[in-house]
């Protein structure tokens, strides 16, 4: 009786065998555009959105003011954002000194546009560092408001 391989070949058959795979090739010079790419491209990018996501997110101060409602409206080309401005008088008869702010919340434009040239307390957190004007045209982002009697 013959002997079997588990293959299922007898002896004779077993000395011829399969002809090897070819070594693939590796093309490193392939590679260079998508590194390139990536570091041209990609890496600014990926810090610039790290960087308005901390911006955005941890203000760097917060704070109360008050003063004349004088104006407050919505504008900007691509970007649509609300835009306001207090007058500030720190004692009857002295210049007023004006202090322009942004506003995020759609709730919040709403009830300062509703207070137009009332005396109100604007709550506000400052953040520093945003990029371009998307956010706002100023720092100063207005979080609630109040009236002042």
């Amino acid at each position: 009786m013959p002997n079997r391989d588990p293959g299922g070949t007898t002896g004779s058959d077993a000395t011829t065998a399969a002809p090897a795979e070819p070594i693939p090739i590796m093309h490193t010079r392939r590679r260079w555009p998508y590194v390139l790419f990536g570091v041209i491209v990609v890496l600014p990018v990926a810090v610039m959105v790290i960087w308005t996501a901390v911006a955005l997110n941890w203000s760097y101060s917060t704070g109360d003011r008050s003063g004349y409602l004088q104006k407050f409206s919505r504008k900007g080309w691509v970007c649509k954002t609300w835009e306001g401005e207090i007058a500030m008088v720190n004692m009857p008869g002295a210049a007023q000194e004006r202090w322009s702010f942004s506003v995020r919340d759609a709730d919040v434009a709403q009830q300062i546009d509703k207070l137009m040239g009332a005396r109100v307390a604007l709550t506000y957190a400052q953040h520093v560092g945003l990029p371009g004007s998307c956010f706002g045209d100023t720092q100063y982002f207005v979080t609630a408001v109040k009236t002042v009697r």
